[in-house]
């Protein structure tokens, strides 16, 4: 069969067969020219939709394999898991036609949109598409067939298909989730467009989708090629653009009352600052919009968020010499299969673990309050001694990475030697954002704006790449292998001209975000930890605060271990536990005085281990901030043993958390951390804040540990019951925790 109106001069394809085997093909063709058919036909026809996988991807994610398939017809092929599906017609012009949720059959869109849009040279192109659908509510292969190009859109020449390649190194130098994979396993499709005028070709498209083994997951970026001979410039660009189908029906719009986006997708990028979670710093790049070619909408006035928009709110304004190729951020789209909180979040855990899973690294971690070198060896000498993993010369330490005095570099060279020799890490803070330099080196926002943090130094200035230098030099030289940055790039827009690197207002937000994330790339090359409080994990950063509020931890002491599991049990619906830090403040921080700190710590004990046990027991590290982590054999057996404890159960505490009852000082709460790929595939953690001891039977469900029908709950004290599963995959739990401790449970298939 004759595929009509395909539009292509030559293409290159590398085809996926499901059994793992890749056959290159390299074929000249024109319109007519049946090797086209012959080369799709060669992919394995994609299966009806009512052949579902019955197993849970979040339990058993090994049998969705990823593979591009086609229809019988082999004018459509599809990007294809098992647990998601995106279907393209292929001609007369490529567009996805829909995206299917597999697990139930919905289709998520309602409409064909062009695949991208970019405007260069002040001329905007749209990337692929089809035109001609008569009612943007929904789409029939009758319409889809009657579908036309766009003379305008730039046409599709062919594909190729690959494994999926990293998007940058990740050096593995510490303690990880034991089933982090990197690259992530899944393919990589390259859908290539030229312009329609083949005698006016300024640039060539390529647009990208990668698939993932396993989890419900797509990413997306773009291509630009520059074919003439001058450079051109990239102004604009819209690297996905997707008509969903809208949440709800809503009538009317009332002032104050939003009218929701779609629910059944989570959109991110890798063009993300400025925020504790992921909605904050993506907000200026992925946009919901309304549709105003949706004229059969319930909203009267048209206003429904059911345009998925996903495009830089200023620039990028890159110029492109010559042969060059510019590329987009990645976008990042999970289809959830339920509107359970619970499951979704899982899903959200899963993206991160997936995408990004340097964040599952987790190091114990003594923020050390003094920078005097007698007293950091004292400090790493007692991490060694205890078990902790890592040092941080903290804010206000006294130490300032951008002193660039040989012998002060040589002096924390000698350290971090001393440290290695210890198996210790060393770091050190250091602030960007929220400073002011002066001499022309600070971000000017635009007419009615100013910097997110008051003050903002320019990355793009003298002093900002001074300040970068600076960074790679110290770590270079001093084998330094942790970075507390705080205050990271938080996207404010400079609207002064810094030649050669920034024109002005229009690139400034692209490249100083450039500069940034080439900067943790290549921290995680090199395995340098990350603390940032800001969302660039999918750029290499490992960790973020867990979403607390500082003066909270100047707070009376029995206060602060309530704020810690209801910080814990709040921002683990958007986070691995891993992800996030906490706090303990061994000494005082903003203040609260002799009730708000542990030192002196052998006086302290037991709130020193309720720290210890509300923290590690959720498989979160704290910022354990002081001038030492013990002051007596008694203190330090303490935190040895709440370590060592730690160690022994690490796999399934840093696992995922199922949430149980939150914190509230009024009765028992817990949660239960799930892993079916452990021999302990849960455990279960129950805190008791009240002053006396409490017995109860709680209702705990096993489901996502992966136990189908009995369980074998072991005790701290090693005592044994065995739990028949209910019908929900439940079990009633008796538990007896003392006053003001936690009590746990390892749980294993029976």
């Amino acid at each position: 069969m004759i595929i009509p109106n395909f539009h292509v001069a030559r293409c290159t394809m590398l085809l996926a067969i499901t059994s793992g085997v890749f056959l290159t093909c390299s074929t000249s063709y024109s319109q007519s020219d049946l090797k086209v058919e012959s080369q799709v036909r060669n992919l394995d026809v994609v299966s009806p939709s009512n052949s579902i996988e019955k197993a849970d991807w979040l339990i058993e994610s090994s049998r969705f394999r990823s593979s591009l398939k086609r229809n019988s017809l082999a004018n459509e092929i599809f990007l294809t898991n098992g647990l998601i599906e995106r279907r393209f017609r292929i001609s007369p012009n490529a567009a996805t036609v829909s995206i299917k949720n597999l697990t139930n059959g919905q289709n998520i869109l309602r409409a064909v949109e062009p695949e991208a849009r970019v405007t260069v040279n002040g001329v905007e192109f749209k990337i692929g598409g089809l035109i001609g659908q008569p009612n943007q509510a929904y789409l029939t292969d009758k319409w889809l067939n009657q579908m036309t190009m766009d003379r305008n859109s730039l046409q599709f020449k062919g594909f190729e298909v690959d494994n999926i390649v990293q998007r940058f190194p990740w050096k593995q130098a510490r303690h990880h989730a034991p089933d982090a994979v990197w690259p992530p396993k899944g393919l990589h499709l390259k859908m290539h467009y030229n312009q329609s005028k083949t005698s006016d070709q300024i640039f060539s498209a390529t647009v990208h989708y990668e698939i993932y083994d396993g989890i419900p997951l797509f990413s997306k970026w773009i291509s630009i090629k520059n074919l003439s001979a001058e450079k051109v410039s990239v102004d604009r660009f819209t690297s996905e653009q997707l008509a969903m189908v809208e949440y709800e029906s809503r009538v009317e719009t009332r002032e104050g009352v939003s009218i929701p986006k779609p629910d059944t997708i989570h959109v991110e990028t890798d063009f993300a600052f400025g925020g504790f979670t992921f909605d904050n710093a993506n907000n200026h790049v992925i946009h919901w919009a309304a549709d105003p070619r949706y004229a059969t909408q319930v909203n009267y006035l048209r206003k429904t968020p059911c345009l998925l928009k996903v495009q830089p709110t200023y620039g990028p304004a890159q110029d492109i010499g010559p042969g060059k190729v510019f590329d987009s951020f990645r976008t990042f789209e999970l289809i959830y299969d339920s509107t359970e909180r619970e499951r979704r979040s899982l899903s959200l855990r899963k993206m991160y673990r997936t995408i990004a899973p340097w964040v599952t690294e987790n190091p114990l971690m003594h923020h050390m309050k003094v920078a005097e070198p007698n007293a950091v060896r004292r400090a790493i000498d007692q991490a060694a001694e205890v078990g902790f993993e890592m040092i941080i010369l903290s804010f206000g330490s006294g130490f300032n990475i951008e002193n660039r005095n040989p012998k002060y570099v040589e002096q924390w060279k000698n350290i971090a030697d001393y440290a290695k020799s210890k198996d210790v890490e060393i770091g050190g803070y250091s602030l960007l954002s929220s400073r002011k330099i002066g001499g022309g080196n600070d971000i000017v926002s635009p007419t009615g704006s100013k910097p997110t943090h008051g003050n903002c130094p320019a990355l793009t200035s003298k002093w900002g790449q001074d300040y970068y230098k600076n960074l790679y030099q110290f770590y270079e030289e001093t084998g330094f292998t942790l970075l507390e940055h705080d205050g990271p790039y938080p996207g404010d827009v400079d609207v002064t001209q810094r030649l050669p690197l920034q024109k002005g207002e229009s690139d400034s937000r692209w490249i100083q975000a450039k500069i940034a994330n080439d900067f943790y790339r290549w921290c995680r090359e090199k395995g340098i930890y990350i603390n940032a409080p800001d969302y660039y994990f999918l750029n290499g950063t490992n960790k973020c605060g867990m979403g607390y509020r500082e003066v909270n931890w100047s707070l009376p002491r029995e206060m602060q271990v309530i704020h810690t599991r209801q910080n814990i049990y709040d921002g683990t619906w958007s986070k691995t536990p891993s992800m996030g830090w906490m706090f303990v403040p061994l000494t005082q921080y903003h203040g609260g005085g002799a009730a708000a700190t542990i030192e002196p710590l052998e006086k302290h004990l037991d709130h020193y281990q309720r720290m210890f046990e509300s923290n590690l027991g959720l498989g979160v590290q704290a910022c354990f901030r002081g001038p030492r982590l013990f002051d007596s054999e008694k203190t330090r057996a303490l935190v040895k043993s709440q370590v060592d404890w730690f160690k022994e159960y690490r796999d399934i505490l840093e696992s995922d958390v199922i949430h149980g009852r939150r914190a509230d000082g009024q009765e028992l709460d817990w949660m239960l951390h799930v892993n079916p790929n452990l021999n302990d595939k849960g455990m279960l953690l129950v805190y008791n804040p009240l002053d006396k001891a409490v017995k109860r039977k709680i209702r705990v469900n096993l489901y996502y540990t992966g136990i189908r029908d009995a369980a074998q709950l072991s005790d701290q004290n090693n005592r044994r019951q065995t739990k028949n599963l209910n019908r929900d995959y439940s079990i009633d739990v008796d538990v007896h925790v003392p006053a003001g401790a936690m009590s746990w449970y390892t749980i294993r298939d029976k």
